[in-house]
């Protein structure tokens, strides 16, 4: 929404500076996007005078001008340059606007320079309109009266250095987008006092020859009230200079004094009109909704295929313009039109809304329409519109005839002055929110309990409760005076844990996570389908209706989702080592219980960044191994006990992957590389390792093993027996350490896997299908020093307890 500084104080009597009224806007909620100053681009254009103007010598089409010119202002003296000039109206005593080398010329976008035209030099440049971008004359250069004020700045004379406001309005503030409720905001805000005039009734001469009806199925919501007037005799052609600056300051190009009348009452008000030549329209008037298969030839010079579900305006001959959009060429005003009919109609903000998104139309109509015009300014909008085109075009009024009634939009809300206390925080006085809601158009008025019964104008159609109208109270008021204060801690004993189960175990993984050396991210909830089919989503039980886009359309069934397209996009900028983690929801089904939260990572690329050492190997599924493992200790998970299983979901790599599962049912974790087929869906350069935890299904610990354990640490050497198993080939070490580690609980402190021989040359002197494990097993006594027979006794153990469970042989 634009508005410049002197339209405002047409509806605010105020002093303050512009960047005062900047400031407070954003702090009311009208967030200011820019604040244009014309003086920046067109400050040092100033009048001058040609002193002579003669031919050029070697171009019939230039004239060489001597120009007088008063660089530092009129106050200071002259200076005469030389300027070649191509303008036909050139001439000897020609008052017009001089821009000197260095500056930018904004309507050709070029920073002058002295030059040499045709062997002649040229030191600055006589400006047209256009150069200026305040017209579309290029005709000739600017041409002033011979009394212009000499040195002047040009934006001075032509009262041109008229500050710009655009501010970004929220959808739910449709009474800001009109330079009279934006003054209103100011006003109750202490900025100035509102003044915006009162729209005054134009007696009609004569009842008018066109009526207008509405269809039954459209009376109801559609379109339940329609206003319009018709004014005979008028003259229409440019509209006067001030509405043409003022129109060009906020991006409108002037058309004519009949639109151009809609266009500043659209932006004064926030009250769409539109004008019909009354001599184009067959018959009378009727919104109906579009039969099937009429076309609409708009004002923007394109036809419209339209359908019934979109209301029209339309005559006997059909449809004339579309509801609260854009009118039709057919019936569109031009320099011929002697007789005009004025409509103000209030149309359905959904129907319009859909209406414009299927016909891809953006029009300022619709733009307040969507976000919903106050219904009863219809009328009033007919007798503005009427009093400006008569003092513009002329003519004479017809009586204003109305269709239908303006939508009940009154309603009322208990206001409790300590709500606004307990709701944002403000001791806000009773007394002054009774001022700041009269002053924003609300009516409060006493009800019994010492509470106030408020009256919601019909502008304001966001309001809808008690909550609403203390935030009108506290954003009048000003939120950037919010004061921070602690929450009142009870007197006496300890507060209860407030965190849940839940919120802790995220907490945790998170740090447990990031201390692995990962990266958090956060990444959308929606996926496109071929995504979350990329992870074992993508069906219609997840299928949003109503996607943001095409790319987000399904829930993700897990987050490493939104993590493969984060790993794509880093690699695409050149990253090579990349660890990402998230933690977040996932969605297996469309119910509520197919809803869980889980903490997913990635691995990509490789382990670490080149250097001299040369320690850096590609990424593998131990790196998923390890982080998996890190964060399912810190979350009290027994990872020693944990299974490992080979049933990993299809996207990771079979021979490369596991799950880790408390027993055969409950799995934890799962990690392992991806399998090629998920990285080529999501576009991402291999090797990648990925894991996923399960934070619900981790056993909830007992009360008493909240805290951590002691440590058990001892001052006796531990010792450490080497074993060679001789096992199938296709047997798991897991398998042998799992035994091993259970031979003997009390001593065996834990084993691991150093060596493992197989292969063909296994085959040569193992035998077929067999294969070498070599694994350690280190005890760790506690009360005394073990004995070599002690110490012989638990390997014999470790032998027989991995000889019964693998089937193997201790080598030779």
């Amino acid at each position: 929404m634009k508005f410049t500084l002197s339209w405002l104080k047409e509806h605010l009597d105020t002093d303050a500076s512009p960047q005062e009224i900047a400031d407070t806007l954003t702090d009311l909620g009208l967030e200011l996007e820019e604040l244009t100053d014309p003086a920046d681009a067109l400050g040092g254009f100033r009048i001058c005078r040609v002193i002579e103007a003669g031919p050029h010598p070697d171009a019939d089409r230039l004239r060489l001008c001597r120009v007088e010119t008063w660089p530092n202002g009129p106050d200071a003296p002259s200076a005469e340059v030389q300027v070649v000039c191509g303008a036909p109206n050139a001439r000897t005593g020609l008052v017009g606007v001089f821009a000197a080398p260095g500056m930018h010329i904004p309507g050709t976008g070029v920073d002058l320079k002295p030059g040499v035209i045709r062997g002649v030099e040229s030191n600055g440049m006589l400006c047209s309109e256009r150069e200026l971008e305040i017209s579309e004359d290029h005709d000739g250069i600017i041409d002033l009266p011979e009394d212009a004020p000499l040195g002047a700045r040009y934006i001075d004379y032509a009262d041109l250095n008229d500050v710009v406001f655009d501010i970004a309005i929220t959808p739910n503030r449709p009474d800001a987008l009109g330079v009279a409720g934006i003054a209103r905001d100011l006003a109750a805000r202490g900025i100035g006092t509102l003044k915006t005039p009162a729209i005054e009734a134009v007696p009609g001469e004569f009842a008018s020859p066109v009526s207008v009806s509405l269809a039954p199925e459209v009376a109801d919501l559609a379109c339940p009230i329609f206003a319009g007037r018709l004014i005979r005799g008028v003259k229409n052609g440019p509209s006067p200079a001030w509405l043409q600056r003022r129109l060009r300051a906020i991006g409108l190009r002037p058309i004519s004094a009949l639109v151009d009348v809609t266009n500043f009452i659209t932006y004064d008000r926030g009250r769409p009109l539109h004008v019909f030549d009354a001599a184009k329209v067959t018959g009378d008037l009727q919104v109906r909704f579009a039969r099937e298969g009429e076309e609409l030839l708009a004002l923007d010079g394109k036809t419209y295929a339209l359908d019934p579900t979109m209301t029209v305006v339309a005559d006997e001959a059909g449809a004339e313009s579309l509801g609260g959009i854009m009118g039709g060429e057919a019936s569109g005003c031009t320099e011929t039109t002697t007789d005009v009919f004025v409509e103000a109609a209030w149309f359905d903000p959904i129907r319009t809304a859909l209406s414009g998104r299927k016909l891809k139309i953006n029009s300022d109509a619709r733009y307040r329409f969507d976000r919903g015009v106050d219904p009863e300014s219809c009328v009033d909008g007919i007798e503005a519109a009427t009093a400006m085109i008569l003092d513009l075009c002329g003519g004479e009024p017809s009586e204003v005839i109305v269709a239908g009634q303006a939508p009940d939009m009154a309603r009322a809300y208990r206001l409790d002055p300590a709500r606004c206390a307990s709701l944002v925080g403000m001791d806000i006085p009773e007394a002054e929110q009774r001022r700041i809601l009269s002053a924003l158009g609300f009516a409060p008025r006493d009800v019994e309990g010492g509470r106030i019964m408020v009256d919601v104008p019909s502008w304001r159609p966001d309001v809808q409760g008690e909550a609403d109208l203390v935030e009108e109270v506290a954003r009048v008021a000003s939120l950037t005076k919010l004061e921070a204060r602690p929450l009142p801690r009870p007197s006496t004993g300890v507060t209860r844990p407030t965190m849940t189960l839940g919120q802790k175990r995220e907490a945790t993984a998170r740090r447990a996570l990031a201390m692995a050396g990962m990266n958090e991210c956060v990444t959308y909830s929606f996926v496109s389908q071929g995504q979350a089919a990329a992870f074992g989503g993508g069906s219609d039980a997840v299928r949003l209706e109503n996607p943001i886009s095409s790319e987000m359309s399904h829930m993700r069934p897990d987050p490493l989702a939104g993590l493969m397209a984060a790993v794509a996009r880093n690699q695409a900028r050149g990253a090579g080592e990349i660890a990402l983690f998230e933690i977040g929801p996932g969605w297996s089904g469309g119910e509520p219980e197919d809803q869980r939260v889980v903490a997913s990572g990635v691995f990509a690329g490789a382990s670490a960044p080149r250097e001299w050492t040369g320690a850096r190997r590609p990424v593998d599924l131990w790196d998923a191994k390890a982080a998996a493992e890190a964060a399912l200790a810190a979350l009290g998970a027994p990872v020693e006990r944990l299974m490992v299983m080979r049933n990993a979901p299809d996207w990771f790599h079979p021979g490369r992957s596991a799950v880790l599962s408390l027993g055969p049912k409950v799995p934890l974790a799962v990690y392992g590389e991806l399998h090629p087929r998920a990285l080529e869906a999501m576009d991402v350069k291999g090797p990648a390792a990925a894991f996923t935890l399960f934070l619900d299904a981790i056993p909830v610990p007992k009360a008493r093993s909240i805290a951590r354990p002691a440590l058990g640490a001892s001052d006796l050497q531990a010792v450490e027996r080497d074993f060679a198993f001789v096992v199938d080939a296709d047997c798991e070490a897991e398998t042998l350490l799992r035994a091993a580690r259970g031979a003997d609980k009390a001593l065996i402190a834990g084993a691991t896997v150093f060596d493992v021989f197989g292969g063909p040359k296994a085959a040569a002197s193992l035998g077929e299908g067999k294969k070498s494990v070599a694994i350690a097993v280190r005890l760790q006594p506690k009360k005394k020093t073990l004995t070599e027979d002690e110490i012989e006794a638990v390997a014999n153990k470790v032998v027989a307890a991995v000889q019964k469970a693998s089937g193997g042989t201790l080598r030779a």
